[in-house]
């Protein structure tokens, strides 16, 4: 008998050593693929001019998966060598800290089990994050900090608007480096507590997104129950990271939270991972009219690259999305967001990135237009977020 139990006693611990091992790739294989596809046509020119571009992209959440971003995968969107072939310069990388299971996109319950515990207990990540989500935070930029130390050449954390000059002399000298930004998906890993957001942004965050797929305890989500604006906590967790001189991110906020904290900040605000609604009328994205309320105050829109945000997810469809935010808001106010990472389908990763320069030259882009959607809007937000002038409404 002695025997026979510590025959399955090994048996177990094999299957969940292969469990622990092989899972992890196969559930992100699941969640964040790219759809098989011949090559997208690029042209001579467009390759020669998209290699002449600042290129920037808002949102990604590689950092939630167990893959090491230094190595090139066959799989997921992002990883760093990808974003060189994609000639990338900066990307913001965010922490996804909690996910409502049956999560959509019409109404979810701040109460529902989370789909993000089992994934770190899968991962093996610290214990700390299992019951934790500010740990989970923590945890995530730390990740970039240790890729940031094993690969300084290839890897600079964008703290202070100094940071930025530093990446653009590097690269002007031919140094394949990219400039990572780190945010949060949803501010909940706060746990209620300001001292957590000094914590986090003492770790390096620089953006921090108001809420995600359900209410918390800063306000209304989009996709919440209760359509809620700012609540007093949430007004104080926003004036404390202006005075911070941090990005705010409304990606995923409600329409009433989006109006409340344009009410306390003239500095640009960030709607990092979206679509148009005039082109796409989707619940994912906002009306139109509160799009150019946070282009009137200098903000951005990041374009995403999936289909419930453009409804039409190759190159063209991506592109066509970017035209129509031009139209609705003017091409000043729109970036890219692709929301690479996010357990969203797409049709190119990021090292493909020359296939939108090619169709933007297609559909009778300026070069003008394409440099400042490509990534000199969101230089310019950044610049202006990171100063240490701080813009409060009073």
């Amino acid at each position: 008998m002695k025997k026979i139990l510590m025959l399955i006693g090994g048996l177990l611990f094999f299957v969940l050593v292969g469990f622990l091992t092989f899972a992890p790739a196969i559930l992100e294989q699941q969640h964040n693929q790219v759809i098989a596809h011949k090559p997208w046509p690029v042209s001579d020119n467009a390759q020669a001019l998209h290699n002449s571009l600042l290129v920037g992209d808002w949102h990604s959440d590689s950092l939630l998966w167990d893959r090491d971003l230094l190595q090139r995968s066959n799989y997921g969107h992002v990883d760093f060598p990808r974003l060189v072939e994609g000639n990338v310069a900066f990307q913001g990388l965010t922490a996804v800290t909690k996910s409502p299971s049956g999560q959509n996109y019409q109404s979810n319950s701040d109460e529902a089990p989370d789909n993000i515990t089992p994934l770190v207990m899968a991962q093996s990540w610290p214990m700390a994050t299992w019951t934790s989500i500010f740990e989970r935070a923590l945890y995530q930029v730390e990740r970039l900090k240790e890729y940031e130390k094993r690969a300084p050449k290839q890897v600079r954390i964008i703290r202070k608007a100094s940071d930025i000059d530093d990446v653009l002399t590097l690269r002007a000298s031919g140094q394949k480096i990219v400039g990572a930004i780190m945010g949060m998906e949803g501010a909940h890993p706060l746990e209620g507590q300001l001292e957590n957001l000094n914590k986090l942004y003492d770790a390096g965050y620089r953006m921090i997104g108001l809420q995600h797929f359900f209410d918390n305890k800063l306000g209304g989500s989009l996709h919440g129950e209760s359509n809620a604006g700012l609540t007093e906590f949430g007004k104080q967790a926003v004036q404390l990271a202006i005075s911070k001189n941090m990005i705010i991110d409304v990606a995923h906020s409600s329409p009433a939270t989006v109006l409340d904290v344009l009410a306390l900040t003239q500095r640009p605000l960030l709607l990092s991972h979206s679509g148009i609604y005039s082109h796409c009328p989707h619940k994912r994205n906002i009306p139109d009219a509160l799009m150019k309320r946070i282009a009137n105050n200098g903000g951005v829109v990041g374009i995403g690259y999936w289909n419930e945000a453009a409804c039409d997810d190759t190159p063209a469809g991506i592109v066509k999305s970017i035209r129509a935010g031009i139209t609705a808001i003017g091409v000043d106010h729109i970036s890219l967001g692709s929301d690479y990472d996010g357990s969203v389908q797409t049709q190119f990763d990021t090292s493909e990135l020359a296939a939108l320069t090619h169709e933007m030259l297609q559909q009778n882009f300026s070069e003008t237009e394409i440099r400042k959607v490509m990534g000199e809007n969101m230089l310019r937000v950044m610049r202006v977020s990171l100063s240490p002038k701080t813009i409060a409404k009073q």
